[in-house]
């Protein structure tokens, strides 16, 4: 990395000597603190090479999958690919993931991360991503979400949720198609496999996506609820970058952001700051109408906190046996087993002493039960 310096001009003459050096000193002074250039780009070409940006994310060129070339420069606020030779075959593994990430990485850790944090514990992950797409290569834009039972700092993790916001050429997720799944507002294709010696869950777009701001928690919640992760589990590192299978100079991160809101207390409840000890600051009333096999569910929240509730989530699990067929006012996934509600558009605020409804129509098998254990953004709700 090189330091730009400001130059200023010399000043001529015999006479005012010493009015003219004060007059250069000052000059440069004011230069100096006033109109300081930024750093200069960092280039990293060495397979496993990284560098710091924004103090607090790490950027690495990453190339493990090929011998070829590959450089990545990185920028104020995230990376660019600036070469990127060789290829490898599409249905094999890509030939590296330049990316930068919050968290730890194969005993990297990102400046001030609060990562590793156990799942119960985190109320929510805010990210936002900028990319920049080309068309003269095969590759996707990845982020790469990492979960493991314990907090490790190194080596491979249990579980890779992976969102696929672009592909462009014939290559594909590990595993195979599950279906569909919406999370954060989104629709997204979602396969299901195995690495070796991890399970992968990868969620992929319909159609490129170049910049999105959105909940971490979101996709993880969805790999807890099929069964890949455990909520004493601990969220690793969050990554964003490409995975290039032929070619890539020219892709981009723009810009980068990644948070992580904690204050849970392992084992169960999680206190925010307006509900103090992790005592209950919301109500469900459950109200059914059942028949042979089926049956429809009226729930209503109440925010019995002195603070607002954003982006409200609802978490509960189904008895054995029921299905999700419908829902009204709000995002009901998935349709079995351990699911969560997520309110809508016109709905997504909960205000202090307030509440709202939403429902949902499905089946059963056997005996019909009702639901427990309902559980808004992390917090313990009572029965109304």
């Amino acid at each position: 990395m090189r330091t730009l310096r400001p130059r200023a001009r010399a000043h001529r003459g015999l006479s005012g000597a010493l009015s003219a050096a004060c007059a250069t000193f000052a000059l440069v002074a004011s230069l100096v603190t006033a109109a300081a250039p930024a750093q200069a780009d960092t280039t990293l070409c060495e397979p496993f090479g990284t560098t710091t940006v924004q103090g607090r994310y790490i950027v690495q060129n990453n190339r493990w999958g090929s011998s070829a070339t590959q450089c990545v420069t990185a920028t104020d606020n995230g990376f660019r690919v600036t070469q990127a030779d060789g290829s490898t075959p599409t249905n094999g593994a890509p030939k590296s993931y330049p990316s930068i990430f919050n968290g730890c990485h194969y005993t990297a850790c990102s400046p001030g991360t609060k990562l590793p944090a156990r799942l119960d514990t985190i109320s929510s992950a805010p990210s936002s991503i900028s990319y920049t797409f080309v068309g003269n290569a095969v590759y996707n834009a990845s982020y790469d979400i990492w979960l493991d039972p314990t907090p490790r700092t190194d080596g491979v993790n249990r579980t890779e949720i992976m969102i696929w916001f672009n592909r462009v050429g014939p290559i594909q997720p590990i595993g195979s198609p599950v279906g569909t799944a919406t999370v954060g507002g989104r629709t997204w294709e979602v396969w299901s496999g195995g690495n070796g010696s991890n399970d992968v869950l990868s969620f992929v777009a319909p159609s490129a996506i170049t910049g999105w701001s959105f909940d971490v928690m979101d996709f993880v919640r969805e790999t807890v609820a099929r069964g890949l992760a455990e909520n004493d589990w601990y969220l690793t590192s969050v990554q964003a970058g490409f995975e290039p299978w032929q070619n890539g100079a020219g892709l981009a991160v723009n810009s980068f952001s990644s948070t992580v809101e904690t204050g849970g207390a392992p084992g169960g409840t999680d206190p925010d700051p307006g509900n103090p000890g992790g005592t209950s600051a919301c109500a469900v009333s459950y109200g059914t109408n059942v028949w042979q096999g089926g049956f429809t569910a009226d729930v209503k929240v109440t925010n019995t906190g002195a603070a607002p509730v954003d982006g409200w989530r609802l978490a509960f699990t189904l008895p054995s046996g029921q299905r999700i067929t419908n829902s009204w006012n709000a995002s009901v996934t998935p349709s079995t087993g351990s699911v969560t509600a997520t309110g809508a558009s016109h709905n997504a605020r909960i205000a202090p002493g307030g509440s709202l409804s939403f429902g949902f129509q499905g089946t059963y098998g056997g005996a019909f039960a009702e639901p427990t254990g309902f559980r808004l953004n992390g917090v313990a709700c009572t029965a109304a």
